[in-house]
């Protein structure tokens, strides 16, 4: 077991192997946007694509018992939501890169923040896509008012 952990952060990490793939694709919506794309839109096509994409897989038997997994377990559940937030540091410094701004300017962090938070909201809507544009919407005209060319 001490072996197995030096590779794992714990138990719950040994159910999730996304990590690193997660955060890659989240800094890249930012980075790789389309011209004229708002940083918030791009986030927000990003969510939905994450969302469809879990969609597709929850047609897999297998799927669906490994999200009822976690779901269903406390501990799993929450290392799932921590797992996603922390690549908030990777994503503010993305923004921030993309508009100009110092590493550490907190519109940038607030935006990945409450891009990322906005996932759950989203996922456990009854409609995902409404639920997507009424809050991305709302960081859109918030983030258009302090950084109007991105």
């Amino acid at each position: 077991m001490t072996t197995l952990f030096k590779h794992f952060s714990g138990k719950e990490a040994l159910v999730f192997d996304q990590d690193d793939e997660l955060e890659a694709e989240l800094v890249a919506a930012v980075r790789e946007r389309t011209p004229g794309q708002s940083i918030p839109q791009a986030l927000r096509e990003h969510l939905l694509l994450k969302q469809a994409q879990l969609a597709v897989h929850a047609t897999d038997s297998r799927f669906a018992d490994f999200t009822r997994l976690v779901q269903e377990t406390p501990a799993l559940r929450d290392y799932a939501h921590r797992m996603w937030t922390r690549h908030e540091a990777a994503l503010a410094r993305a923004i921030a890169e993309a508009v100009g701004a110092p590493e550490d300017d907190v519109s940038c962090a607030a935006l990945a923040r409450f891009a990322l938070e906005a996932r759950s909201l989203i996922l456990r809507h009854a409609e995902p896509r409404r639920a997507a544009d009424e809050t991305f919407a709302l960081l859109e005209h918030g983030w258009a008012a302090s950084h109007p060319s991105n």
